[in-house]
């Protein structure tokens, strides 16, 4: 095992870049998706544009702050698992203490950003950081610790509503939830590639609490989060025509991945936890198409009434 104390600069500076997963974008994208369709709803589809480069920016600092505090809470368990063997804490490279303090530069980072948007998003934070604190420490005392990720991964959908000024309302927290169910039914599917070791070392997971049912209970999460996302398009008036295509579109690649994943292959079921990254990609695009849409139709309606009162 290497040491900290043996190891250059620029081995401690790439040991950071991999304890933050820089290089594993993957769950950024899986925030980052989310956000952006909250931030769109939430600004009729036109956000302001450093509005959006501010959450942008705070999806991918806390993101990295989760990531490093996970690898602090796992340190003992991860140089036990096949996946997680090589991360810096566990092989030494870094030590537990420069973990915390990357995960409070994050979180400090992340709060300086919070000085351009309005006083409720700055409030709303705290749950953001009590989550993403909490959630890896949650694996040793509930088998629900993918519900605790998904209010985690999901808390970014408030904070967009508040950052354009508006209050969370039913639209909001039907995303919210929506995107929760679809957040446990994927990390699931991660939690599936581990469930071997985590039965040694005592990790505990929605994996093993589903048990013989988890290809069922993942389908029936995924079913779900498509109906509560799809309600709160059609309370927005922009579900048809674009982003029900983008619905079906995502219920035809879960069923894809129902079939797939059914003889629990930890290869294939990582597969389908990676997939995942182009569900809340197709999902955006419903919503912005949609959004394009009434922008040409009111453009066209002005046109219209310029052309009739000259």
């Amino acid at each position: 095992m290497t040491t900290a104390t043996g190891t250059t600069w620029r081995q401690r500076l790439e040991a950071y870049y991999y304890l933050c997963r820089f290089d594993k974008p993957i769950g950024t994208e899986l925030v980052f998706w989310p956000t952006m369709w909250a931030l769109w709803v939430a600004s009729k589809g036109i956000p302001n544009l450093g509005i959006l480069f501010v959450m942008i920016l705070g999806v991918i600092f806390m993101r990295a702050a989760g990531c490093a505090i996970n690898d602090f809470a796992d340190r003992k368990v991860d140089g036990h698992v096949e996946r997680t063997k090589t991360r810096p804490l566990a092989t030494g490279v870094i030590r537990a203490r420069e973990a915390v303090y990357v995960f409070l530069g994050l979180v400090l980072a992340s709060a300086c950003l919070l000085f351009f948007l309005p006083i409720e998003t700055f409030y709303w934070s705290f749950g953001a950081l009590f989550l993403a604190f909490i959630y890896p420490f949650m694996k040793r005392y509930t088998n629900l610790p993918q519900v605790f990720l998904g209010a985690a991964f999901s808390w970014s959908i408030p904070m967009a509503f508040t950052a354009v000024g508006k209050t969370p309302d039913l639209t909001c927290w039907l995303l919210y939830f929506g995107n929760l169910a679809w957040t446990v039914a994927y990390d699931t599917q991660y939690a599936i590639t581990d469930r071997e070791y985590d039965l040694k070392i005592g990790v505990k997971s929605t994996a093993i609490l589903f048990g013989r049912y988890d290809i069922q209970i993942i389908a029936l999460l995924q079913a779900i989060s498509l109906v509560l996302i799809g309600t709160a398009l059609y309370l927005e008036n922009i579900l048809f025509p674009w982003a029900i295509i983008a619905l079906v579109v995502v219920a035809f690649d879960f069923i894809y991945q129902t079939i797939k994943t059914k003889d629990r292959n930890p290869q294939v079921c990582f597969w389908a936890f990676r997939h995942n990254r182009w569900v809340g990609l197709i999902i955006f695009l419903g919503i912005f198409l949609n959004f394009i849409d009434v922008l040409l139709w009111r453009i066209n309606c002005l046109s219209r009434l310029f052309n009739f009162t000259v």
